[in-house]
């Protein structure tokens, strides 16, 4: 008889829950920190030339050496820095944690944060260890350096700013995790566009630091490409891992010119931040709610029985994500994305509601 899933599949495998994508049709969809803007229409029109005219019976340029050089222009990447590029920055994940999951070797992160972290070194075999942030989400800076001692990590990944939690760590801390570490530390910068802050600048003076970043929060979620930077010794090494052909011909074409509009970018992450501080004033003054600071294009917030405000909203006809029971420092919290102003005060309307019955 062949064997069955549970004899061949991996114990830790086997012990994941599926990561489910709710059904969004109909509503005002909040819950996944998407640019709630679309492109412009002269831009679209150029999209849609460049689509007519692709060659879609060849294979992409697999080196993607154009799309490469606009990022370089667009992000300001320093000199001497390499560029590998990922469908999202879910694969630039995989591909690190795959290439430090030597036999017992360990992969840091803090908690809460970005879910995939811990998932994808699961998923590569590697040992994850799970630090907690403080009670106000900030680094406990000495409780992670005698971890980083004691653990010796391979691989350490800060979100900058964390998700779900919405907040920039302190700098300084984080230069300490970088000159304390043994092996890489990875600056996930997926929300740089809403924060003004980066470790970008800090490249070519910490040899074992990555920045990781994505265009998916800016507007091209449907695109998925994710950006890692860093020094050459590490990025060809990282590179053998990559499938061919992982970033597709659309993605390369459509990425490129939409980066010759960065003022169109920059113009929709303004409206973003604006209408960020305006939910957090109106937040703040729903009773029952505690709100956290954001620097990301979500705002995090606490009420009491959350899974009842959450199933509230949707009635509404409103999305957004419930985080309790992912986490002990997340208990009765939901995390809303920041949309258009109408899409806002739809939320802002249906918790109300939702609060008050």
């Amino acid at each position: 008889m062949p064997k069955t899933p549970e004899e061949i599949i991996r114990d830790e495998i086997l012990a994941l829950k599926p990561y489910l994508v709710p059904d969004a049709t109909g509503m005002v969809k909040l819950d996944a920190m998407e640019n709630p803007y679309p492109l412009p229409p002269e831009l679209r029109g150029r999209i849609a030339r460049l689509v007519e005219h692709a060659a879609l019976n060849r294979y992409p340029d697999p080196s993607a050496p154009a799309l490469k050089e606009r990022l370089r222009r667009a992000f300001g990447v320093p000199e001497g820095i390499e560029v590998l590029l990922g469908n999202g920055s879910d694969e630039l994940i995989q591909v690190l944690a795959l290439a430090g999951a030597r036999p017992g070797a360990a992969v840091l992160g803090v908690e809460p944060s970005f879910v995939m972290f811990r998932r994808i070194a699961t998923y590569a075999g590697a040992r994850y260890v799970g630090m907690d942030l403080r009670e106000d989400f900030s680094l406990d800076i000495e409780r992670l350096l005698s971890e980083i001692e004691r653990q010796a990590p391979a691989l350490i990944f800060i979100a900058y700013p964390n998700n779900p939690t919405g907040n920039l760590f302190d700098a300084g801390m984080i230069e300490r995790v970088i000159e304390a570490a043994p092996g890489l530390v990875v600056i996930d910068e997926a929300y740089h566009g809403f924060a003004g802050q980066s470790f970008l600048p800090r490249l070519a003076g910490y040899p074992n630091l990555l920045v990781m970043r994505t265009l998916s929060k800016l507007g091209l979620a449907g695109l998925r490409l994710g950006v890692l930077l860093g020094a050459p010794r590490w990025i060809r090494q990282l590179d053998k891992l990559r499938l061919p052909y992982n970033v597709s011909t659309l993605t390369q074409l459509i990425a490129a010119v939409v980066l010759e509009y960065g003022s169109v970018l920059t113009e929709q992450a303004t409206a973003i931040k604006l209408e960020r501080g305006r939910l957090l004033a109106e937040l703040r003054r729903v009773p029952g709610v505690t709100t956290y600071p954001s620097d990301a294009n979500f705002i995090l917030f606490r009420v009491s029985h959350a899974e009842r405000a959450f199933d509230g909203l949707k009635r509404r006809g409103v999305l957004i994500k419930s985080l309790h029971g992912s986490h002990r420092l997340l208990a009765d919290c939901l995390r809303v994305t920041v949309g258009t102003p109408d899409e806002n005060t739809a939320f802002l309307t249906a918790l109300t509601q939702t609060l008050d019955d």
